[in-house]
Parts: structure tokens; C-alpha cells; sequence
């Protein structure tokens, strides 16, 4: 199957749109040189037309004036000037006969016309060889075949009129015809245009999405589902490789893993041997001990349950990483859910006399409730466990535009300004300048950005005078 390049396709699309909006011009530009051609060949038909009638109305004025001066004195030179009238005026109605074959009225009245100028020649080549007396006759036939004769020239430049009327109207009834068809020939260019356009943009773009999101996924170690990518052959390579670094990723993940499980087991195995030895040690098993001795054995057991506890917490924040990646979304209430996060850990808040409000409403948003309350609870008991005794936690809901906000507000010791970023780095606790606050394992703030990230949310500690605020930002589940 073929399949072009992102470049290629893109060209091609240009072409093609360029080809039908030439086309839609290349068609107006004829249809528009047709009219102009219409126009020019009727113009020169009437100006033939109108020259042809002026010329038979002045010929006939010539030939009654010669046929009158003939009939009077009878000269041949006159005779001779009105046969020169007679072929001009034949001649100005070849034009006439040419141009309007299609009007019967025309073939008519320029029949009778020469029928009626050959009345008069004959009127007036009779009375040549008549007598004064009968010359009477000869003048009123004369007088009524030119009476006849400018009663068809009448007639003549009416039916011009007519015609050259009809023919504007026409033109201009061709002219809307050429317009609408333009227009239409337009609409239908642009209609193409933008549709080829649209298909374009959904063939070249969609793969584009794709890819992001895809970039996306794998930025946030969603790895489970191949990359497949459709479209030009280019943004397909483009996804090939993708899906391979997507393999590698899974391999590297599963190799950081598996890596991670055996130097835990590695170092859980002597290190348990290591605490029997201290407890044997303690128990005075090989011996009473000394107060010296007791101090020391008493540090390495501290020290070896603290490394014992944070090989578990650090297996946990792993298996936290993974679970993080896998959630049912569903529309979830807030408002309940964080009250209930929040009288679970209401024993722990009254043991230290912490109070603990929650407040305000929001809409439904989209999420995991099992794992966005692991997040709530890791959020809230991070404030608790940093509340001085007797003071008081706010939790706030509120919504603007498309956001959700959950506002977690303490007056504990803070976050400097340089550690608001590294505060949510795992086993990071910050620098505390209230040496009463409760000091945790540094991973509850890391398992909360966790959490909200995979919701595709944002977790932030803002600024304020004293204490800690950090703000939740989820997205309504319409």
C-alpha cells in the first residue's frame, strides 16, 4: 500500500487546493472573456447595422431628389447620380439582410424595399418618352414609391431598435447567468477547498496527536499498550521507534526492578543477621555490658531498624510507582471523600489536640477514589505529623473555570522558597526550624505527586507567612 511522506502529503495538498481555486478562476476568466467577446461582436454588429441604416435613409433622401431633378429636366447626368444613389442604397441593405436574416419584418420591408425603388426608376424612365402632359402620372408614382420608401425606412430603424433592445437584454440576462454560474462554480472551489483542507489536516494531524500523546504516556511511564501510528510513511517510522523506545523503557523499568528487589533482599538478608547480633548483644547473651557498651549497642540498634525501614519504605514507594500507573476513572465526589480521609485520621490529629476543618464544594471530577485517597490521606498526615499541638488544618474546596482546587493549609514550620520544588522528592524532608514538628520518612509528599500526576492534576506548595499550603489542581469530569 502506498504511503507518502508527511512533505509530500502536505505538498500535494497544496497542489490539489491550488488547482481547484485555479480551476474556479481559470472558468471565470473564460466565461468572462466569452461576455467580453458577445459584447464586442454585438457592438460591431450594431455600429454596422446603425451605419448601414443611416447611409439607406441619406441614399433615399439622394435618390428622390435625383428622381425629382430628373422627372423636371430630364438630364442624363441626373439619371446618372440617381442609378449611384440606387446602388449605394442596395448596397447599405446588404448588411441589414446579412446581419438579421432571422427577422421576417427585416426580409420583408428590405424586399419591398428595392421592389419600390425599382418602381420609381420605372416611373421615371417612362416619363422620359411621354409628353409634358403625361409627365403627371410619372411624379405621383415617383412620390409614392418614395412615401412607400421612408415608411420602410421607419420601419427598418424600429425593428433595429427592437433588436438591439433584445439583445442588450440578453447580454445582461447572460451576463446574471455567467455571474451565478461563477458564483456557484466559487461556492463549489471553496467548498472543495476547505474539505480537502479538512481531510488533510485530519490525515497530517492526527498522527501528530497521536505521537504527543504517546510522548506523553511514555514521559509518564504509561507502558503497557503498543504505539501504533497511522498516516504518511515518515510519521509511521516515527512511531516505530517510539513503540522500541517504548520496549526498552518496559525492559529498563522491569530490569530497575528486578535490580531493586534483589539488593533489598541482598541487603535485607544480612542485615537481619546483623540485628539478632545487636539484640543478642543487648540481652547480654555473651556477657553483662557496660553503661558504654549498652550506648553503643543501642545506637546500632537504631540504626539498623532506621535502614531496615527504609529498604521497606523504598520498596513501597516502588510498588506506589507502579500502582500509580493503573486507574479506574470514574466520576468521584470530593467533598465526601475528604471528609472521610479526614476522620481517619481524626485519633491521630487529637492526640496532639490538632484540629482538623474541612470546607467548601466542588463538582464531580474524574479519578481512581482508592488511589486519590492514598494521596488525600499521605497529604493530610504530612500536615498533621508538622502542626504544632493545638493548632488547627483548613481544607478547602473550590473551583475555578475548568479547575478544581483542594487547598491543605497548617501552621507548621514551612517550606522555605529554594525547597518548594525538592519538598516532593522522595525521602526529602526539608530543613525545619521547629525542632517539635514530627520528622517522617520523606515519602508521603512524593507518593501524593505521584497520585495527582497520573490524574493528569498538579500538586504545589504555595507561598504564605507561616506554615505550609499545598494545593491539589484537578480538571471537572465533564
Amino acid at each position: 500500500m502506498l504511503r507518502p511522506s508527511f512533505s509530500s502529503s502536505l505538498f500535494a495538498s497544496f497542489l490539489l487546493i491550488i488547482g481547484i481555486l485555479a480551476a474556479a478562476a481559470t472558468s471565470g476568466w473564460l466565461d468572462l472573456e466569452g461576455f467580453v467577446d458577445d459584447s464586442r461582436d454585438a457592438a460591431a454588429v450594431a455600429l454596422v447595422l446603425s451605419g448601414g441604416m443611416q447611409q439607406l435613409g441619406e441614399r433615399t433622401l439622394d435618390l428622390e431628389r435625383g428622381a425629382r431633378q430628373y422627372l423636371v429636366l430630364g438630364q442624363a447626368p441626373i439619371l446618372e447620380r440617381f442609378r449611384d444613389a440606387k446602388a449605394e442604397a442596395l448596397a447599405a441593405l446588404q448588411p441589414i439582410d446579412a446581419q438579421l436574416p432571422e427577422l421576417s419584418t427585416v426580409r420583408v420591408a428590405t424586399r419591398e424595399w428595392r421592389q419600390q425603388v425599382q418602381v420609381a426608376e420605372a416611373a421615371i424612365l417612362g416619363a422620359t418618352t411621354a409628353t409634358s402632359a403625361d409627365s403627371t402620372p410619372a411624379m405621383e408614382a415617383t412620390t409614392a414609391a418614395f412615401a412607400t420608401l421612408a415608411r420602410l425606412n421607419d420601419g427598418l430603424a424600429r425593428d433595429l431598435k427592437a433588436h438591439f433592445e433584445v439583445q442588450n437584454t440578453d447580454l445582461l440576462k447572460a451576463l446574471d447567468q455567467r455571474r451565478d454560474l461563477l458564483a456557484r462554480r466559487i461556492l463549489i472551489a471553496l467548498a472543495l477547498a476547505i474539505g480537502l483542507a479538512t481531510l488533510s489536516a485530519w490525515w497530517l494531524l492526527r498522527p501528530l496527536r497521536h505521537i504527543e500523546q504517546s510522548i506523553a504516556d511514555l514521559g509518564e511511564s504509561r507502558l503497557q499498550h503498543s504505539i501504533v501510528i497511522d498516516g504518511p510513511a515518515d510519521l509511521r517510522r516515527v512511531g516505530q521507534q517510539l513503540d522500541w523506545l517504548r520496549l526498552r523503557l518496559s525492559e529498563l523499568e522491569a530490569d530497575r526492578n528486578r535490580v531493586l528487589r534483589h539488593v533489598s533482599h541482598e541487603l535485607k538478608t544480612p542485615l537481619a543477621s546483623l540485628r539478632e547480633g545487636v539484640s543478642l548483644l543487648a540481652d547480654g547473651v555473651l556477657g553483662r555490658l557496660n553503661p558504654e557498651q549498652r550506648e553503643v549497642t543501642a545506637i546500632l540498634d537504631h540504626n539498623t531498624r532506621a535502614l531496615h525501614e527504609r529498604i521497606e519504605q523504598l520498596l513501597h514507594y516502588n510498588a506506589i510507582q507502579f500502582d500509580a500507573r493503573r486507574l479506574d476513572l470514574r466520576p468521584s465526589a470530593l467533598l465526601p471523600l475528604l471528609r472521610a480521609v479526614a476522620g481517619e485520621l481524626q485519633l491521630q490529629a487529637q492526640a496532639r489536640g490538632i484540629t482538623i476543618d474541612v470546607r467548601g464544594e466542588a463538582p464531580l471530577v474524574r479519578a481512581d477514589a482508592g488511589k486519590l485517597r492514598i494521596a488525600l490521606s499521605n497529604l493530610i498526615a504530612n500536615a498533621v505529623g508538622f502542626s504544632p499541638a493545638g493548632s488547627r488544618i483548613r481544607l478547602e474546596l473550590s473551583v475555578q473555570d475548568e479547575k478544581v482546587f483542594i487547598d491543605c493549609i497548617d501552621d507548621g514550620p514551612g517550606i522555605k522558597l529554594e525547597e518548594r520544588e525538592r519538598i516532593f522528592d522522595p525521602f526529602f524532608q526539608g530543613s525545619h526550624t521547629d525542632p517539635r514538628a514530627a520528622r517522617g520518612s520523606g515519602l508521603g509528599l512524593a507518593i501524593v505527586r505521584e497520585f495527582i500526576t497520573a490524574h493528569h492534576g498538579k500538586v504545589f506548595a504555595l507561598a504564605t507567612e507561616h506554615g505550609a499550603h499545598f494545593r491539589i489542581e484537578l480538571a471537572h469530569a465533564t
